[in-house]
């Protein structure tokens, strides 16, 4: 019996199957290596392949005996959605029903589907709550929104057991720096701020530092990747026990501000890192951070790894050895 990983190859993907691997767990993984690496992938069996591919998929179910899948693929830039919403569709509803339907066919039940706080859209509460309204200000959020929906109605139907995990930005790389974040374009603060420091960027921008907050920048939501892949485990067991569908958002509980982490950087660094102050982004909120309670108590989910500093040295330690990420 295996557990299959779409989106394997991608960051938080390749952490859930390194943590996976480690549980001694069967893995299969596929992943089209759009954007996720080959080099990622540190054991289990892979298939470099896609989604929408009903044949392709059918085979890796033929070949394999899947017996839950933890689904991560999908296309994830707020920006590009917004240039090219039928793409974002495309990839990430269509694929998903194929699977599900791959699934259904196959009679695996079981889901784990990483989603996205930005199904909410402008937050109505701080910390966000998962009854709090869901009004996706983005495609990329409306398509994650449309594959919650989808599962739902699975899973009155019978055919799908499913959680989904609602979470915001994932950071830092795994302990022994064997794999790490990969991103081109990259998008991700931490990530740009460390290239920064590497003198691979002139510069970091803050886009505005007038908001209602301390120190009147943004604040936002950095979650260790080491503890999301847990998350998604903890998921994955809880169907097992019990076959109980959800949603559960995942947050660190109090966010940290652009100025904050910067400064962090710095002191892990050890080099003056160049910033220059520039105008808001339309559409940027003040603050962005996720309750997670509700996971907490329902999944026994305990972030290890939700110190700023710890996060960033791990992040450090990934990209000062790998200067050109996995394209050595």
């Amino acid at each position: 019996m295996a557990v299959l990983v779409t989106g394997g190859a991608g960051y938080i993907g390749s952490h859930t199957v390194l943590e996976l691997l480690n549980r001694k767990e069967k893995v299969v993984v596929i992943d089209n290596l759009v954007k996720g690496h080959r080099e990622a992938i540190k054991g289990g069996t892979f298939y470099q392949g896609d989604l929408r591919d009903e044949d392709f998929l059918c085979n890796v179910f033929e070949e394999n005996e899947i017996q839950e899948v933890i689904h991560f693929a999908a296309y994830s830039l707020v920006g590009e959605s917004v240039e090219d919403p039928i793409k974002y569709y495309n990839n990430n509803v269509v694929g998903t029903i194929q699977l599900l339907s791959t699934m259904k066919r196959y009679g695996v039940k079981n889901i784990v589907f990483s989603s996205t706080a930005a199904v909410y859209g402008e937050p109505i509460n701080i910390p966000i709550l998962e009854e709090d309204a869901t009004i996706p200000t983005n495609p990329y959020g409306e398509s994650k929104l449309a594959i919650e929906k989808a599962l739902k109605w699975a899973n009155k139907s019978g055919d799908i057991n499913y959680i989904a995990l609602r979470y915001f930005n994932a950071a830092g790389a795994n302990k022994d720096g064997c794999i790490g974040e990969d991103h081109s374009p990259e998008t991700h603060l931490i990530p740009i701020i460390l290239e920064a420091a590497l003198g691979k960027r002139e510069r970091v921008f803050i886009y505005g530092d007038d908001y209602d907050t301390p120190d009147g920048t943004c604040i936002r939501d950095y979650i260790h990747v080491v503890d999301l892949a847990e998350a998604h485990i903890l998921a994955l067991d809880k169907l097992r026990r019990e076959g109980e569908s959800g949603i559960y958002n995942l947050g660190n509980g109090r966010g940290f501000s652009v100025k904050e982490v910067i400064d962090k950087a710095k002191k892990v660094t050890g080099i003056n890192i160049p910033v220059k102050i520039g105008e808001r982004r339309l559409g940027d909120p003040a603050v962005l951070v996720a309750s997670s309670k509700k996971a907490k108590k329902e999944l026994n989910w305990n972030p290890k790894y939700n110190d700023l500093e710890k996060i960033i040295e791990d992040a450090w330690n990934w990209h000062k050895n790998n200067l050109n990420g996995y394209r050595r």
